[in-house]
């Protein structure tokens, strides 16, 4: 098990460049699948995460190359489906959650597709419900081998449907989208996801030869065709990585640069954190956050205390509520933490509370942040990262904390951000990796 070994206190400078956004690079790499021409994909992340899929891949029979560090050539023109019912496959495919996004291209393109229970972090619950049933809507069988935990899909013809989904669900839309783009006939997908990301994956798919309205927004209309081609695609930067690095500069005290942010398609990251006081400013498309010694929480009109809480596109994404609770515990005031959307993401706040922080745990769901400012600090300590958004939080409490701190299982934060510590030191902070 890797470890990082934090000296605190060290403030930060210059310019760091975001990694390519995960979520996208899970979603358009599975897409890859629905075609037998080449795909060429630049700015994936060099992640655990990714790089996991990508072998995956290359097991099921893909050609892959690597034509520079970010950029990758994909084409799935020899695909062995013996070895989707392996054991290899299995134990590989259920280690990563985003895998289940392969459910979608197999069963469009060749008919059958089988999966195991997917992994992934540990952060409560995430139902697959949605991805099963747009699917079976659209003429799939499903069967479930309990013992074995297996997830069986076939189809011999699938056709176009209305489908209201039951939740917005980013991979749930991104695998019936990728299914319905070969289903006879129009299928509507209503409340779909409209995150960046399947907006990326839906223009990817149309230069691909797909037909889809609607991007952008929560109603998708998709009419099947008959066969994909190639296409060359570019990744978004990550907004996950855009804005840990606003927090970590807040939590340091450090002068910042996010270069090439692609503030668009940010949302309301920004206005967020500046809700906690921080001055985000934007320069072009880059993002500068100066340095800063204090920074106050605001308070709603009426005065109550701030409540931050994540919601579906255009909400504010849940993977950034962690890292907005570690920077609240060095502002200025108070602000509730209330995490809607899954139900252990809060589960690492007992360690920033053995670091000194004053926050009140209400329940699975809602942390109330009391920020001290400069009354406060939080101190080094031990732990271990039980995911990878609370790891990335973790590691940005330990920067800004008086002494030594050592996380363990750093792999979870491996699997979601690039050489961070690399990166960092290059920006100022002492980082070791053990």
């Amino acid at each position: 098990m890797s470890s990082f070994i934090i000296e605190g206190g060290h403030r930060l400078k210059g310019e760091i460049f975001p990694q390519g956004a995960k979520n996208e690079a899970l979603q358009v790499i599975c897409a890859t699948l629905l075609t037998d021409e080449e795909v060429v994909i630049e700015n994936i992340p060099d992640i655990l995460d990714v790089n996991n899929l990508i072998a995956l891949l290359k097991d099921m029979g893909v050609e892959v190359q690597k034509l520079s560090p970010d950029t990758y050539s994909f084409r799935a023109s020899a695909i062995d489906l013996e070895f989707t019912k392996t054991e290899d496959y299995m134990k590989k495919i259920a280690a990563l959650r985003g895998s289940i996004m392969i459910i979608g291209p197999l069963l469009a393109r060749f008919g059958k597709a089988i999966v195991p229970k997917p992994g992934g972090d540990k952060i409560g619950r995430r139902r697959l419900d949605t991805h099963f049933n747009g699917i079976m809507k659209l003429g799939a069988e499903l069967v479930f081998d309990e013992k074995k935990q297996l997830f069986s899909l076939s189809a011999n013809h699938l056709r176009g449907q209305y489908i209201l989904l039951e939740e917005a669900s980013v991979t749930g839309t991104a695998n019936l989208l990728m299914a319905a783009v070969f289903a006879e006939g129009e299928t509507i997908i209503y409340n779909a996801a409209c995150e960046p990301y399947v907006e990326q994956l839906s223009k990817m798919l149309v230069r691909m030869g797909a037909k889809i309205e609607g991007i952008g927004s929560n109603r998708l209309t998709v009419k099947g065709v008959t066969r994909l081609g190639g296409c060359r695609h570019k990744l978004l930067p990550d907004m996950i990585e855009v804005g840990s690095f606003i927090g970590m500069a807040a939590m340091t005290a450090s002068e910042v640069t996010i270069k090439n942010a692609s503030i668009e398609n940010l949302g309301i990251i920004p206005e967020s954190f500046r809700r906690l006081g921080i001055a985000v400013q934007q320069q072009g498309d880059d993002l500068y956050i100066p340095s800063q010694e204090h920074y106050t929480i605001e308070s709603f009109i009426d005065g109550s205390i701030l409540t931050i809480a994540d919601a579906p596109w255009p909400g504010l994404t849940p993977d950034l509520l962690s890292v907005m609770l570690v920077v609240a515990t060095k502002a200025e005031g108070c602000v509730l933490i209330h995490q809607k959307m899954f139900e252990s993401r809060l589960f690492f706040v007992d360690k920033l509370i053995d670091m000194g922080a004053q926050i009140i745990l209400c329940d699975p769901h809602r942390a109330t942040v009391i920020g001290l400012g400069d009354r406060f600090r939080l101190r080094g300590m031990t732990m271990i990262s039980p995911d990878i958004r609370a790891g990335i939080s973790l590691l940005i409490a330990a920067m800004s904390a008086k002494g030594k701190s050592i996380i363990h299982n750093i792999d979870q934060i491996d699997r979601g951000y690039q050489d961070i510590d690399l990166r960092l030191n290059k920006l100022g902070a002492n980082i070791e990796r053990t």
